[in-house]
């Protein structure tokens, strides 16, 4: 299959649930970790085609919601530095921070611009000589990569006033939070597609090895999450676990050696603080030391205090699974889109934001 529409073909998924309703015997509980992926179910409406013995929960594959509320601080202080422009993507921009939000810093007088990459950050930093531009870099491994080329840009064309304040997690150290704590028992995980791409579907062979359920890689249309679903479990009632790979025409068991190569060129592996999961080690990407001054955080050592998160919220239990949106007490009544408390209802890839749009509520 070449194009988008094959794999939306009718006929294919009806094949897949047929399958997968002859299959399925036993309760299972699967864990999409991509936020993609919740977008793509609830927007075709696969989890009301399932039989009833499939539930989907949803993960923390979301950075924009991952990011944690100390983060947004030091961020939003960094923006009211004189001289300084932040610049960051849009969804980040409304998210809220212990007391506002960079969209408030913005209207507070801090010079906040939303780009499309890092390269355009760098462009920002050439055109303003005089100004120091700080990039907010999120995401997972995926975008991990493009900011480190852009930080190996910045200094072969000797950019010095160019940094990033690198807030990049590492997707498995999430898993791995999610099944020691023990909060909420899963049966197989759906892998994230496009952080499988740059990292491998080898990456995780540990969760068969160390926590003995199974992973499936899946794309984002209706066959890729279908094929997915049905190898878990197939896997599951045949007491199997493995990785398989549903998304074949984009990852590899090795992964994209040259993003991987650039994200350790670049960065090192080192603790991090995400929302809902707390202080994880070896979760997160800092800049080495020989790019320091390409380092927000040594150009920047800003002080902020005790973060806080927004009153009621309970995106951080959505984030490990433990609770549906539609559970809290602020779904559709004093959180939304439009005036949004927690970040999960921001993100184009939050969890909030998917139920709401496609009405599972």
């Amino acid at each position: 299959m070449k194009y988008i529409d094959e794999f939306r073909n009718p006929e294919g998924v009806k094949r897949l649930l047929r399958l997968i309703h002859g299959r399925s015997q036993r309760p299972v509980r699967l864990m999409e970790f991509c936020g993609g992926h919740t977008h793509a179910i609830l927007r075709f409406g696969l989890r009301q085609l399932l039989p009833p013995t499939v539930q989907l929960l949803s993960g923390p594959g979301c950075p924009v919601c991952v990011t944690a509320s100390s983060d947004l601080d030091r961020a939003i202080a960094m923006a009211h530095l004189p001289g300084v422009i932040l610049t960051t993507f849009g969804d980040l921009v409304r998210v809220p921070g212990s007391a506002g939000s960079l969209q408030t810093a913005k209207a507070q007088g801090a010079d906040v611009r939303i780009v499309y990459s890092c390269l355009d950050a760098l462009a920002i930093a050439r055109a303003h000589p005089n100004r120091q531009v700080v990039f907010l870099g999120i995401g997972f491994e995926t975008t991990a990569p493009t900011v480190a080329a852009t930080i190996l840009q910045a200094k072969a064309d000797g950019v010095a006033n160019f940094s990033v304040l690198s807030l990049h997690k590492l997707t498995p150290a999430a898993a791995k939070a999610i099944l020691d704590a023990g909060e909420v028992h899963l049966s197989g995980i759906i892998g994230p597609g496009h952080v499988t791409t740059a990292i491998g579907s080898r990456a995780w062979d540990f969760l068969p090895r160390d926590y003995g359920i199974p992973c499936a890689i899946a794309g984002f249309e209706p066959l890729d999450i279908l094929q997915a679903i049905y190898s878990l479990v197939d896997m599951i009632e045949g007491d199997a676990q493995a990785v398989s790979n549903a998304y074949t025409r984009s990852v590899r068991p090795e992964g994209n050696h040259v993003a991987q190569q650039m994200i350790q060129r670049v960065f090192a592996v080192a603790a991090a603080e995400w929302r809902g999961l707390g202080d994880l080690p070896d979760s997160g990407l800092s800049v080495r030391t020989e790019y320091a001054p390409f380092d927000a955080i040594y150009r920047f050592p800003v002080q902020v205090g005790p973060s806080q998160e927004p009153k009621g919220c309970r995106c951080g239990e959505v984030l490990r699974g433990i609770a549906e949106p539609s559970q809290c007490r602020l779904f559709a009544q004093g959180c939304s889109p439009e005036h949004p408390v927690g970040p999960c209802m921001v993100s184009s890839e939050g969890a909030c934001a998917a139920y709401l749009q496609y009405g599972e509520v």
